[in-house]
């Protein structure tokens, strides 16, 4: 790949075999990962960004500092369970708690497509501000842009997140280590199914609600236990595949997870076998995968079901071979869990 090292200095584009951006780009898998690599660190590279983590960890005077910082599109702008305000704020306070840190403030910029009624956006504004006294989050400051009539999806959000970090742990990728056990929090794949039901009018049996939330409390509740938590990362876009792909290749280690011990509603995975999705693919909005020593497992997953009834032990970590995420199936035999390579939701957040 040719980096620039100065303003002048060559694009590394077109990707491979990608000249142009396509909607994968946004999805989580493959494209996704090459065009962070490739086009923004290789052009921002400094070694805040390198953490590869879901926000920035900075050591200020007054101690840790976390900011991250998320933008939302989802069509349609509400859905069974949430909608597109809900989304905003979880969605970045879930990224600062997966660095260890409590949120603490939000901004929020609004880009408004001409012709949206005021009333949809008192709805939206509205969701957000129950979501943000839920999740404890001020709302500080802001901006608003509108564009043509034609050119917005009625709205799109962007919202920034700080938070303060006020344990000792380092909760990061590299400290991820040989023995250590997968957790996920809670069953997966609730939001991208109920995002896709209402978007293409589909009537399931029992409705699909998503499962968009906070998820500070649970993990402070792991902090206040006293464990000795390796990584927290939460299931979004690419669902639990691209997660357990992505700390693979950061810990360079090998994770080996048994597809019967990864917690699916029956709804869901009912839907996902008629559309011929991979459930393990499909996103989430308000779960996340713990990892952690072996020996603190039991009394994880016992405050994660305080939560949640069906948070689960799903895997371990070895040092096999680096980067490789391995599946048990049902019948015993094991295959590759590889990266997605394609976008299967389109805007689910």
């Amino acid at each position: 790949m040719n980096r620039a090292d100065s303003f002048g200095g060559s694009c590394p584009v077109p990707l491979g075999d990608q000249p142009c951006i396509k909607l994968a780009h946004g999805g989580g898998g493959r494209l996704m990962q090459q065009l962070i690599e490739e086009v923004f660190i290789a052009a921002f590279d400094n070694a805040v960004l390198r953490g590869g983590h879901d926000g920035a960890i900075l050591d200020l005077q007054n101690g840790r500092t976390v900011v991250t910082t998320d933008s939302f599109v989802v069509r349609p702008l509400f859905f069974p369970g949430g909608d597109i305000g809900t989304l905003a704020i979880n969605g970045t306070v879930n990224d600062l708690a997966m660095c260890g840190a409590k949120p603490l403030f939000l901004t929020s910029s609004f880009i408004l497509e001409e012709g949206l009624e005021i009333e949809t956006l008192w709805r939206v504004v509205q969701s957000m501000r129950k979501a943000a006294d839920a999740a404890g989050v001020l709302i500080v400051t802001g901006d608003t842009k509108v564009v043509e009539r034609g050119h917005g999806d009625g709205i799109y959000i962007n919202t920034t997140g700080i938070g303060c970090v006020d344990h000792s742990l380092f909760v990061s990728p590299p400290r991820i280590a040989t023995g250590d056990t997968i957790l996920v929090s809670g069953d997966i794949g609730r939001h991208g199914m109920a995002v896709m039901g209402t978007r293409e009018g589909l009537a399931f049996t029992t409705q699909i609600e998503s499962d968009c939330a906070p998820l500070w409390s649970t993990v402070e509740a792991l902090l206040e236990a006293g464990l000795e938590i390796h990584c927290l990362r939460d299931a979004t876009r690419g669902g639990l595949c691209s997660v357990l792909n992505e700390l693979a290749q950061d810990a360079s280690l090998q994770f080996d997870v048994v597809e019967n011990d990864v917690p699916v509603m029956p709804n869901v995975r009912g839907a996902c076998e008629v559309l011929g999705l991979d459930v393990l693919q499909v996103a989430c909005e308000g779960r996340f995968v713990a990892i952690l020593p072996k020996n603190e497992s039991v009394l994880a997953l016992e405050i994660l079901k305080a939560q949640n009834e069906f948070a689960a032990m799903i895997g371990h970590v070895s040092s096999a071979q680096a980067g490789l995420v391995t599946l048990q199936t049902p019948i015993g035999s094991q295959r590759i869990l590889d990266m997605p390579a394609g976008e299967l939701l389109p805007r689910i957040c």
